[in-house]
């Protein structure tokens, strides 16, 4: 296919999260352009989620795949322009590549703050909103939980029909978890996981943006539905993502350690302190391929 043309223009909008494919697809884009010679051009667009937060642990290199093919956070606060950047000289790419800035994009901004209109990048990202939740959500998808697929507010909805919710809430209650509501609810998917089933779950509102942090709600609601409902709740088995072997829980937390000291009911908030050297190693090395600066 390269041998059809000179330059590769990409334009795609990203949506802020490691697991989200299309940052991998341009890095194999990359890979091809520097075998073939090929410029590579990215238009650049706003991370929806912001520029200036950063969430979660750091990939092990041994759980690399299509859901991660570089050492960074769910979170990771870069444009796909920053993380091409990034990517083609940390992983020895070396493509030709240049990147088109935005213009006006500040790196507070979500993307409500553009004032563009959202045209989805996907069928399961239907909205700004959808994103903002998005990297904790996603987890669900090594589960036989329900992450929403199936109705009109993917990865907003969690539910399976075992759960209880009275049970959930007050397990819940003692955590620190800022900037949403959890609103119990039912609901019945058309399709994917307990399709024409009825489940009890919850719509994740979120109320302060800044404050939010999708990934501490979601893997706290893990555990506690891995604790209360071990009978019933499921891990998704390989394939995933064009891996076959590995846990797709694992390659989407990116460290089977993670998964166990979840299992093993770990403080999420030590958990998150356990991450805060390597966070400040990625803040550094992220810092060095911004072309929005920061405040």
């Amino acid at each position: 296919m390269f041998d059809h043309f000179d330059i590769l223009l990409i334009d795609l909008q990203d949506v802020g999260t490691r697991v989200y494919t299309f940052i991998w697809t341009v890095v194999y884009c990359l890979q091809r352009a520097a075998e073939t010679g090929k410029k590579v051009v990215v238009l650049d667009r706003p991370n929806p989620v912001g520029g200036h937060l950063v969430e979660g642990n750091l990939l092990k290199r041994e759980f690399r795949s299509f859901v991660g093919l570089y050492e960074i956070p769910m979170r990771h606060g870069l444009t796909m322009g920053e993380l091409a950047l990034l990517c083609n000289r940390e992983m020895g790419l070396h493509a030709e590549l240049e990147v088109i800035r935005m213009q006006g994009w500040q790196r507070e901004m979500f993307f409500t703050d553009t004032g563009f209109p959202w045209v989805f990048p996907s069928p399961n990202m239907p909205s700004p909103l959808t994103a903002l939740v998005y990297p904790g959500q996603v987890i669900w998808e090594g589960t036989n939980i329900s992450e929403g697929r199936g109705t009109t507010l993917p990865f907003e909805l969690i539910g399976a029909p075992f759960i209880d919710l009275p049970q959930v809430l007050k397990s819940m209650s003692r955590l620190n978890l800022p900037g949403c509501v959890l609103r119990p609810l039912v609901f019945e998917p058309t399709s994917g996981k307990w399709a024409g089933h009825s489940c009890a779950g919850f719509h994740l509102h979120v109320t302060e943006p800044c404050a939010f942090r999708s990934y501490r709600l979601s893997l706290a609601l893990f555990q506690t539905l891995f604790r209360l409902y071990p009978e019933e709740f499921a891990y998704k088995q390989p394939p995933y993502e064009y891996e076959y072997d590995l846990l797709p829980m694992d390659l989407i937390l990116g460290d089977k350690e993670l998964r166990k000291d979840l299992e093993k009911g770990e403080d999420i908030i030590e958990l998150e302190r356990s991450w805060e050297e390597e966070l400040k190693a990625f803040e550094t090395l992220r810092r060095s391929v911004f072309l929005y600066p920061a405040d």
